[in-house]
């Protein structure tokens, strides 16, 4: 159904202000107070509040959205108990949601969204959205505006759809009055809207237009700029167990039992996510749910026919975005999955971002996808890291400061340069991988012949040539809405982001960059390696060079710390394994897991226990809770490894454990 012609708040209907002061919030809940935004500024109300606090792993195992509304907001947890008691959204009558800045970091799942649309939510307010957010946000019909808007409308003004539509390309403005994307496509199909073509003339193109602009249906046009809506095809696709059934049961809502994919062999369906959920007693008791997602997941792969990497005997091949790039990914593809971290993909030279369930059915139905193209931002890396510096620290320094100041916001984070081509292709991994802690809209890197011969030396018979022909390469005089920005690997240094405080309305965010300097004597509970971000070849080489350096200096794991490694898949296992990796792990003491996620999102083994313990880890995110109650520090593998030995965050140096341990 088309979205009405004006938007006015509905009498009877309230609107809830997530403030940085939870009594407030609170009083809001219980009906004792209802605010207004003239009484309030915009540094009142809440920051970056992710998709882990809209809705926690766990509040995802349904995959129903009126189930998942009932429990809105469970992860905003204050003092140690829910902001948000279960259907506290619903109950309290509220139409209307107001943040503040960057509201929706952190995962793609679409869930958040959906929260707050099947709790009665119709409109979103913040200062600025993260980009999948926003998305979802259009996908599913809940409309969104800025704080001097809902001024308007709690003085009793309507909104017209068409200000609410402006500023968004001429596609994003059709989805948003057709009620969202399934209804659009359903209007597309049948011919009532047409798209129309860029206008885009010859122009120098960087490297996410170049690869775009290939991928345009016919009829229009063969280049593009940012901003112009297009309709594009998918070359590559993919989800996992947490994610599937959804899509599943959306494909079966829209298009009946019956539907099939365009093209299935460009998609895939992955058994990562939690695969060790069930170790953990915290989520043993939705054993049940968990089943279903995975029975639903491998109902869809039967039913579709995509590729399915499900797990054999109980262990999984890998996570999805690692054993992707070793896989299936090529130079040039653009890539959509339902997956925040599916920009790792960009390290290949294939344009990749997460996308939410009803985009991804959408796009696996019909097999292209409409978007607006998004503005860029270049970072050409210059020079070499110095010793005990990896590519996770350079990640943190760009969150630290171009991330914190939006200047990575919503566009895409492209790489080149001599510095980039210094870096392995694992390493390349990192920094594309976390592009979406960075609120940005995805990743793309320029390739050399390193990265080619990697991605041929993981596909028996693949040839380095043709990868070659595949290879999308920026324009000279290409222009990047977010400017270019040298970045001197040699002026890195190693770096943490820290847990922050939420209780007294500091994001727990990876944004909170420090030297390790700078953060004092932080003694440790668990330190963790893993994840797609550090669980590749190069990440278990960190680990094994600090295991073995205090081996040689007979320096043990401290004692008290948990020291846990998990496997990004099977190839990194088999890799270490045949280095003899696996048994100086194990004869320090240090606890390996098979391939697959888990304390990442607080589904395995190695998350915390208790809110007075600490984890330095090498995963992505740090948002509070997302990996167990305690506080959770980021970290290179390096400084992980070596933290683990040392009882306390400390900076690698080589040689350091022959000294006597204080």
């Amino acid at each position: 159904m088309p979205a009405p012609r004006t938007f006015s708040l509905t009498p009877g209907k309230r609107v809830l202000f997530l403030t940085k002061d939870p009594d407030l919030i609170r009083r809001q809940l219980a009906g004792e107070l209802d605010l207004r935004m003239e009484d309030l500024r915009p540094e009142d109300l809440l920051d970056d509040i992710n998709t882990d606090a809209m809705t926690p792993a766990w509040v995802c195992f349904d995959y129903d959205p009126a189930a998942i509304a009932r429990n809105a907001y469970a992860g905003l947890i204050v003092a140690g108990a829910r902001l948000l008691p279960e259907d506290a959204l619903a109950k309290g009558n509220f139409e209307v949601i107001v943040a503040g800045a960057q509201k929706g970091v952190g995962s793609s799942r679409e869930t958040a969204a959906q929260c707050e649309v099947f709790a009665g939510s119709r409109m979103a307010i913040a200062s600025s959205f993260a980009p999948i957010h926003a998305r979802n946000n259009i996908n599913i019909g809940q409309l969104m505006g800025d704080h001097a808007m809902l001024r308007r409308l709690q003085a009793g003004e309507a909104i017209a759809l068409d200000e609410l539509t402006r500023g968004h390309d001429p596609i994003t403005a059709m989805i948003i009055e057709s009620g969202g994307l399934l209804p659009f496509c359903a209007r597309l199909d049948q011919g009532e809207l047409k798209v129309p073509p860029t206008g885009t003339g010859p122009r120098p193109m960087n490297l996410t237009e170049k690869i775009l602009a290939a991928k345009l249906l016919p009829g229009q046009g063969a280049y593009v700029k940012p901003g112009d809506a297009v309709l594009v095809r998918v070359d590559a696709g993919y989800s996992h167990e947490f994610t599937t059934a959804q899509v599943h049961h959306f494909l079966e809502q829209e298009y009946g039992a019956g539907y099939r994919l365009k093209d299935p062999t460009k998609f895939a369906v992955f058994e990562d996510h939690l695969i060790y959920a069930e170790t953990l007693p915290s989520m043993r008791k939705f054993k049940d749910k968990i089943d279903t997602l995975r029975a639903m997941q491998r109902a869809f792969a039967a039913h579709t026919g995509v590729r399915d990497y499900s797990a054999v005997d109980g262990v999984s091949p890998g996570i999805c975005h690692q054993v992707a790039r070793e896989q299936f990914l090529d130079p040039g593809d653009f890539v959509q999955a339902t997956d925040s971290h599916t920009c790792m993909g960009g390290a290949s030279g294939a344009l990749s971002w997460g996308v939410g369930a009803t985009e991804y059915a959408a796009l696996a139905y019909w097999g292209f996808t409409p978007l607006a193209v998004p503005e860029s931002i270049r970072f050409e890396l210059t020079g070499r890291l110095r010793p005990g510096v990896t590519a996770k620290d350079v990640m943190l320094h760009l969150l630290a400061t171009f991330a914190k100041r939006e200047q990575t916001l919503n566009r895409v984070m492209e790489f080149g340069g001599d510095g980039l081509f210094a870096l392995s292709p694992d390493e390349r991994a990192t920094l594309a991988n976390m592009a979406t802690e960075a609120s940005a809209r995805g990743c793309v890197m320029e390739v050399d012949d390193v990265m080619l011969r990697w991605i041929a030396a993981h596909r028996p018979g693949c040839d380095v040539d043709a990868l070659r022909a595949k290879v999308v390469t920026p324009d000279p005089g290409a222009h990047h809405d977010g400017g270019v920005h040298v970045i001197d690997l040699d002026t890195i240094r190693p770096m943490l982001a820290t847990p922050g405080d939420p209780d007294r309305g500091v994001a727990s965010d990876p944004k909170n960059g420090a030297l390790i300097p700078e953060v004092g004597k932080v003694k440790i509970d668990i330190a963790y390696g893993g994840s797609c971000t550090a669980g590749k070849k190069d990440d278990i080489d960190h680990y094994a060079r600090v295991i073995a350096d205090a081996q040689r200096a007979g320096r043990p794991i401290a004692p008290g710390v948990r020291f846990v490694l998990q496997f990004g898949s099977k190839d990194v296992e088999d890799y270490a394994r045949q280095r003899g990796y696996l048994d100086l792990f194990r004869a320090a003491g240090v606890e390996l897991i098979p391939p697959g996620c888990g304390a990442c999102i607080g589904c395995g083994p190695g998350v915390s226990d208790a809110a007075t313990q600490v984890t330095v880890s090498a995963i992505n995110r740090n948002y509070k809770g997302r990996s167990g109650p305690g506080q959770l520090y980021l970290a290179s593998p390096l400084t992980v490894a070596a933290s683990a030995i040392a009882g306390e965050i400390v900076e690698y140096r080589e040689g350091m454990f022959d000294a006597p341990a204080k």
